[in-house]
């Protein structure tokens, strides 16, 4: 079972439990295993960094009941099934790439290579449907702070990077990150429920230049096994 003393628990509204895990990497084994455990009573599990949010059928059982099922989950151990994707990425569409090289005091090849070389995890999708936040980028890269004045519309595929977190606009917002490079895939399509990728799944960008970009542009992100 996870450790009693690096696990917590308390009521998300009146229908949810919401576990609070030691570190991140338990995040993923903790939602597998209620997942692989198929308990009637379960309508969905959301993780997020350091958190899993089980909703459960209320017309099935109660926080009480769900609460003590969830202590006596055990780690998977199967390997987990979260998907790598690739993403393509013209590093020469971001329009905050100098500004981000003079921040971190390296040149804008070595941001490019820094963020592309590094395999994120996708912690949590939210914001916006379909907004992946990707942690973490390499240490060199870390601690750019949001933009002083959010842009009032952030073009979709749009790669940004703040803090210690990159992530990707899948629809067009308005948006405070630094952008530094865009995608042509599509990411998101509402209306037909496309949604490819998830908290747990892995992400690494691949640069590629304009002409790339304008080929590949109305793609959708397919991924592939880990």
């Amino acid at each position: 079972m996870f450790k009693a003393k690096s696990v917590r628990m308390e009521p998300l509204g009146d229908q949810a439990v919401l576990v609070t895990l030691a570190d991140e990497a338990s995040v993923p084994d903790f939602a597998d295993a209620v997942r692989a455990g198929q308990p009637p009573w379960l309508v969905d599990v959301v993780p997020a960094y350091v958190t899993v949010a089980i909703y459960y059928d209320a017309r099935q059982t109660d926080y009480e009941t769900v609460a003590a099922e969830l202590k006596r989950i055990r780690p998977s151990t199967t390997k987990r099934t979260g998907r790598c994707h690739q993403i393509p990425c013209c590093y020469e569409l971001g329009p905050d790439l100098e500004r981000v090289s003079a921040a971190v005091r390296q040149s804008q090849d070595d941001v490019i290579r820094l963020h592309s070389e590094t395999v994120y995890t996708v912690y949590a999708i939210g914001f916006c449907p379909g907004f992946p936040y990707l942690g973490y980028l390499a240490a060199e890269l870390c601690g750019v702070p949001r933009l002083d004045e959010p842009r009032i519309r952030v073009e979709p595929g749009s790669v940004g990077i703040t803090g210690r977190q990159t992530g990707i606009y899948p629809l067009a917002r308005p948006g405070g990150w630094n952008l530094i490079g865009r995608t042509p895939l599509e990411l998101v399509n509402v209306e037909e429920v496309f949604f490819p990728l998830r908290a747990g799944d892995q992400v690494q960008f691949v640069r590629i230049d304009a002409d790339e970009y304008e080929r590949r542009k109305g793609e959708r992100l397919v991924g592939r096994p880990s």
